[in-house]
């Protein structure tokens, strides 16, 4: 079975070209036909390993083209999610697969909420990368991603395995999400707010830990329980251990990108009110993040 990956920006261009060298079917999912002649011109997906550039012709067509999908590796940005499975439509067939590696929460269960029909299969991951240019992407940094849902493990994870994807399948993969939500809510707006690769945070460990008391809080009234758990030596440890890296966040508003904010600090906020849940330090973050973006000219959502 094909993989279709619709977003093969910085993880779902490092999936679908580590999928593709493995010569596994792949094909990417481009937004229009200018997008797709953009990238034919290119000659395809340039993946940068190890300061090593390699060029991949993927094979690549558009979102209103007819081959029917069946395994959708969906790796767009949180606010892209849902408006692409509507411009798929009837494409995703009856039982079709769909892998959702979208930072935050929320846009998961809008997918799941579109497509009834499929199998939505979180993911969540630790790996790096970016795009260092259009077509191109850099494999920065190896982590893990644990994927998973309450059904019976997939027979597909072979191809994972043969594509040296690291994976790990995870029936309790909400509490993973919930985890990677609050280290992000930690760090990513800091970093926008002080304009700083992570590292810079140590200069501010003060305010993340504020963050995280309360972020603790919240996961402790929605019942993750377990994503809360020593979350605040976590933070320091990923600080650490991502330095020299620039969060997604400030990637984006570095190049002039919509951010996740929605679906990150403002889903937190949102969670709070909707709790009577008193948190200022986030609700001063999220309030000063969006003064942020204004200033730039970005959008707030």
């Amino acid at each position: 079975m094909s993989w279709a990956v619709l977003g093969a920006g910085s993880l779902g261009g490092l999936w679908a070209a580590r999928l593709f060298r493995a010569g596994l079917p792949v094909r990417l999912l481009l937004r229009n036909a200018s997008r797709l002649a953009d990238y034919q011109a290119a000659g395809g997906l340039t993946l940068i390993e190890n300061d090593q550039p390699q060029r991949l012709a993927i094979p690549a067509e558009t979102l209103d083209a007819a081959a029917p999908v069946e395994r959708l590796l969906l790796a767009c940005k949180a606010y892209d999610a849902a408006p692409a499975i509507r411009a798929l439509g009837d494409r995703l067939l009856p039982g079709a697969e769909i892998l959702l590696l979208q930072n935050g929460i929320g846009s998961q269960q809008a997918v799941a909420e579109l497509a009834p029909q499929a199998r939505c299969i979180a993911v969540s991951s630790t790996e790096g990368a970016f795009r260092a240019g259009d077509h191109q992407v850099v494999f920065a940094g190896r982590g893990d991603n644990w994927l998973g849902d309450s059904g019976a493990v997939p027979a597909w994870l072979a191809d994972l395995q043969r594509a040296a994807i690291p994976h790990q399948w995870s029936p309790d993969i909400e509490t993973r999400l919930w985890r990677k939500f609050a280290i992000n809510c930690a760090i990513n707006p800091l970093t926008v707010l002080h304009d700083c690769r992570n590292g810079g945070l140590r200069e501010h460990l003060p305010e993340v830990e504020a963050l995280c008391r309360e972020l603790v809080e919240l996961l402790g009234r929605i019942d993750q329980i377990r994503a809360a758990e020593g979350l605040w030596p976590q933070v320091r440890q990923v600080i650490e251990a991502t330095a020299a890296n620039l969060s997604s966040m400030q990637q984006d508003v570095r190049a002039g990108r919509r951010t996740e904010i929605t679906f990150l600090t403002g889903e937190a906020c949102r969670r709070a009110a909707a709790l009577e849940l008193s948190l200022p330090a986030l609700r001063d973050v999220h309030q000063r993040l969006l003064a942020r973006l204004a200033e730039r000219g970005l959008p707030c959502d």
